[in-house]
Formats: C-alpha cells, sequence, structure tokens
C-alpha cells in the first residue's frame, strides 16, 4: 500500500504534466491540496482575491503558454464564481483545468453545505466535467483533463475533488508519461483543390483566429502570405496572430471593423479560414459574413470537424491543427501570386489608413495616449484588456507584432484584463506589460491589484475613466435618446487606490501628462496604476453621445 493521500498524487501528477503556476483563492475543501503543496516548491500557488479572477489567470496563463492554466477553489460560491473564467476558456478556446474541492461523498445528494452538481453546472461551459470518487484512479482523471483540454479545439475542463477523497489514501500512480497535444493534418486532395483554389483567386482573403495558435504559426502564415500576396485579417481580438506592421496585414475582423476592410471581405473570391470559428463578433452579428452559405469560396480549416459547416457551409472543410496545416501550405507552389499584388496593397492601405490617430473633444486625446503608449514600449509587451468600448483605441491604434502581445476575451468578458495583466507577470517578470481598463471593467476585478502587489509582480495598469459604462451608454443613446437609466458611475479616486493598496497611483487630466506618468509608471518597481479622465461625450474614436442622440 501506499503512504499517499489523494491530494499528494493529485499534486504529484500536476508536476508530472508540467504544471509551474496554480491561480486560486483557498478553501477548507481542498486543504489537503494545500497542504500537500507545502512539499511542492516548484508549484507556486498564487493567491487571489476572488475566484473570478483566479480563473481569468489561469485562463490568461492557457493561451500564453498553450499549456492548460490550473486553477484552483472551493465549493458552492467559489467555483460559481470561477464559472466566469471558465466560460472565458470555452468562447476563446483556451486549455484550462478548474479543480473545485467537492462535500464528501457520505454528504452527497443531500444538499450539503455549499453542495453542488458540478456536472450539470458545467455541463455546457466545459470540455469536460467529471468528479475523482476514487482516490486510486486520481492520476488517470488527470491525464484525461490534461488530454482533453489541448486536444481538438482546446478548452476548459472541470474536475470536482471530494474532501474526504484528497484527505483519503491513495495507491501509487501508475508510470504515466507527459500528455501530448494530439495533432491532425490535411489529407493530400484536399490541399491539391485548395492549390487550385488559390491559382484561380483573384481576390483571397485570410481570416486567422481561434485556438492553438502559436509563434511557429504566425512565422509560417507570414511567409506564405507575403509569398502569395494573400492579405492576412484576424478575427476578433487575435490581431497579434500576425505581425500588424507587416504589408499582408489588413486588419481586425470584428466589432468596430474598418468599413473598407467590410467591403473587401465582401469583394474577396476566396475566404481562407484558419482556425477561427467565424462567430457573431468577427463576423458583425453574421452581417459581415452571411449564413448559411457565402457568395465567395470558402476554405475553412478547424481542428474539430464538428464545427465545419456548423453555421457557415464551407466549399471545402479542412480538419487540421493550424500548425499542421500552415507546414503543408506553405509547400504549394505556383499559386499565381503575381495577379494579387493590387489586391493586397489595397487591402494593406486602407488598414494603415484607417489606423491613423483622430482627433476629438476633451482634454485627454486617446489616440494619442495610445500612439505614446505603442511608441515607448518594447515590442514584446503584452497589452490586456477586458469588455468595453475604451477597448477599440487599443485594438486600432496600437499595432501588435508578435504572438502572445495581446490578452483579450473574445467572449467579451468584463474585467478580464487585470488578471491576464497578473497572469502575464507571474509568467515571465522580465517581460512588460499593461493593462487597459475602462472604469466599470476596472471594479469587476479591481481587487487583483492587491494579488499583484502580494505576488511582488511588475506591471503597469491604466483606467480609462468617463463615469459609466460606456458600451451600455452607447446603445442606450442609440435605441433610447436621452433616458438615461443605470449606465452612470460614482467612481473613487482610482490613483489613492492604488496607492492604498501598495502601488503607485497617478492620475492624468490633460494631453501632455500622459507621457511623464507612463515613465514614472515603467521606472516603478511594482505595480503602478495611471488613470486617465477623458470627456464622457467621447464614446467611440468617431462618435459622440450627441451624435448618437441626433441620429
Amino acid at each position: 500500500m501506499s503512504a499517499l493521500t489523494g491530494a499528494q498524487v493529485l499534486v504529484e501528477q500536476l508536476k508530472l504534466h508540467g504544471a509551474d503556476k496554480i491561480y486560486g483563492v483557498p478553501g477548507e475543501s481542498y486543504l489537503s491540496v494545500l497542504d500537500a503543496l507545502v512539499d511542492a516548491p516548484e508549484l507556486d500557488f498564487i493567491t487571489c482575491r476572488q475566484e473570478s479572477g483566479a480563473a481569468m489567470m489561469a485562463e490568461a496563463y492557457g493561451k500564453l503558454t498553450g499549456k492548460p492554466g490550473i486553477c484552483m477553489v472551493t465549493r458552492g460560491p467559489g467555483a460559481t464564481n470561477a464559472s466566469a473564467g471558465v466560460h472565458v476558456a470555452f468562447q476563446d478556446s483556451t486549455p484550462m483545468i478548474l479543480f473545485i474541492g467537492q462535500v464528501a461523498r457520505d454528504m452527497m445528494d443531500r444538499e450539503a453545505f455549499q453542495e453542488i452538481d458540478y456536472r450539470r453546472m458545467f455541463g455546457q461551459m466545459a470540455k469536460w466535467v467529471a468528479q475523482i470518487d476514487d482516490a486510486d484512479r486520481m492520476d488517470e482523471y488527470i491525464a484525461r483533463a490534461y488530454q482533453v483540454a489541448v486536444s481538438g479545439r482546446p478548452g476548459p475542463v472541470v474536475l470536482a475533488l471530494p474532501e474526504d477523497m484528497l484527505s483519503g489514501p491513495a495507491k501509487a500512480p501508475a508510470k504515466l508519461s507527459r500528455y501530448k497535444v494530439s495533432t491532425s493534418a490535411p489529407a493530400p486532395q484536399d490541399m491539391a483543390d485548395l492549390s487550385e483554389a488559390l491559382k484561380q483567386a483573384e481576390k483571397p482573403l485570410i481570416i486567422v483566429g481561434g485556438g492553438g495558435w502559436s509563434k511557429i504559426c504566425q512565422s509560417l502564415l507570414e511567409e506564405f502570405a507575403a509569398r502569395e500576396n494573400v492579405p492576412v485579417t484576424a478575427s476578433f481580438r487575435c490581431q497579434d496572430y500576425v505581425n500588424n506592421d507587416l504589408d499582408v496585414y489588413g486588419g481586425h475582423v470584428g466589432i468596430g471593423i474598418d468599413p473598407n476592410l467590410a467591403k473587401s471581405i465582401g469583394e474577396s473570391d476566396l475566404l481562407l479560414v484558419i482556425g477561427a470559428r467565424l462567430g457573431e463578433m468577427t463576423t458583425n452579428g453574421y452581417e459581415v459574413l452571411k449564413p448559411p452559405k457565402l457568395d465567395q469560396k470558402l476554405i475553412h480549416i478547424y481542428p474539430q470537424a464538428e464545427e465545419l459547416g456548423r453555421v457557415y457551409q464551407p466549399d471545402l472543410g479542412i480538419v487540421s491543427t493550424s500548425e499542421a496545416f500552415l507546414h503543408v501550405l506553405l509547400t504549394q507552389e505556383g499559386l499565381n501570386a503575381d495577379k494579387r499584388a493590387g489586391w493586397c496593397e489595397a487591402v494593406r492601405q486602407n488598414y494603415v489608413k484607417f489606423s491613423q490617430p483622430v482627433s476629438q473633444i476633451g482634454d485627454v486625446q486617446m489616440c494619442d495616449v495610445i500612439t505614446h503608449l505603442r511608441a515607448e514600449m518594447p515590442d514584446n509587451t503584452v497589452l490586456t484588456n477586458g469588455a468595453g468600448n475604451y477597448s477599440i483605441w487599443g485594438h486600432r491604434f496600437f499595432g501588435y507584432r508578435g504572438y502572445g502581445t495581446q490578452l483579450a476575451p473574445t467572449s467579451g468578458s468584463m474585467g478580464y484584463g487585470l488578471p491576464a495583466a497578473v497572469a502575464a507577470a507571474s509568467i515571465d517578470a522580465e517581460r512588460p506589460v499593461v493593462c487597459l481598463a475602462g472604469d466599470g471593467c476596472f471594479m469587476m476585478t479591481c481587487q487583483e491589484f492587491s494579488t499583484a502587489v502580494q505576488a511582488g509582480l511588475k506591471l503597469i495598469v491604466i483606467v480609462i475613466n468617463n463615469s459609466m459604462y460606456g458600451t451600455i451608454r452607447m446603445h442606450q443613446e442609440k435605441r433610447f435618446a436621452h433616458r438615461v437609466s443605470g449606465t452612470a458611475l460614482k467612481n473613487p479616486d482610482f490613483a489613492a487606490m492604488a496607492t492604498a493598496m501598495g502601488g503607485l497611483g497617478l492620475r492624468v487630466e490633460k494631453n501632455d501628462q500622459f507621457a511623464d506618468a507612463l515613465a514614472q509608471a515603467k521606472s516603478f518597481d511594482g505595480v503602478s496604476l495611471i488613470e486617465i479622465i477623458v470627456d464622457n461625450q467621447v464614446i467611440t474614436p468617431n462618435l459622440t453621445l450627441e451624435d448618437l442622440r441626433n441620429n
């Protein structure tokens, strides 16, 4: 018999599969795991202040590393709080494993204290949900969790851990190997058909997105697109999948799309979609691309067969992971690149024009803020954000140059930016991290500022304060002009809050103050916050509230 407990086997299996960070909020339901972690210094448990923040950190870890992010929470309220991050991981196709402490096995089905059936709760929100009732099968469950999280379309897995199972005895685990990502590759006939379609196409366009991307994918795609004169666009909040400075980059497809890019998509005769689902946000409410059948030819590459034809019927559907597909794509030659040079240049010039700063009312010009931020921060800076109209300025004017520099939720979850920044800073202390957050977005998870301070991290938070839920106010004014209800905010002094939490707090009210504030934040060896007061009439780079009311 082994002298190990279920909790100790769990910790050993996490080490086996390469875990190094655990984001969580401690709870009595998994005290045995916390105790086992004392003897596992290679697993860094980052103590968070609320479970939604912990789960979002784990999701951001998965995005940046390609490995499942690990989150641990307690039962009931802890699990329900963490569901926000699980939802992000599901819609963003991010590998993640959520461990939930559960009531003891002899108390189940009595509605014991904080008892929930997690199979029912997370059934539509995760790739797999299970409960480990037998500690002797811990190794099997953990191995499967890792494999499911990274295979096909990546996503979250949820495992419930009964308290008595964790503290009870467990046999020694089997001698398993670390998980390996399963890949799929295109069939030769599919590639022959694709090559023929590209030879005939005069206005092809690539849309990239989804999970399973990498720096290798970026390099392969950029080489192919430049060689064949095929413009590349990014699906919603996947702008770092290709260097935005390259002549082949044509912009982002989604909310706030450049009207000229939308026009180019309509004019294209071949859409090559790699890894993206073509969801509501990317298609602008299914208006830029109308289901179920497009006017232009659609070739859709996706790692999970069930997604192909689910919304849009492709002319050619290829089940393949993005990297495997791009390796084969690069070997295709003689695709008549010369006839597309003018088309590629036209798409690029529209992007360049759309990215030029615009002037607005108010003492602070957000275009100038983002332009200065881009100029002063290194190319490897990770820029994070949550949801809100403030994010439009970052998406449109920042310019991402390498994969892994944008952390933003395609699920549109508020509060994501700060936890994502904490995760990024915890993974690589030498890499600059900047979080953009609206005032409403920041307040959703502002307590994680203290998490960053406690962990000794260095990052910069920029809070754009317009004293309202700007996105909802925009829609409110569109539909019910002058009838304001529920969208005004009375905010704290964010700079003072940052100082009180142990960081550096700065306040910007004039355009010329931002450069000095950013310089101070960059030189501060800790967590800093720059609060920017903006005119609340400014709702997008091109619209004010009065514009909406008068239309």
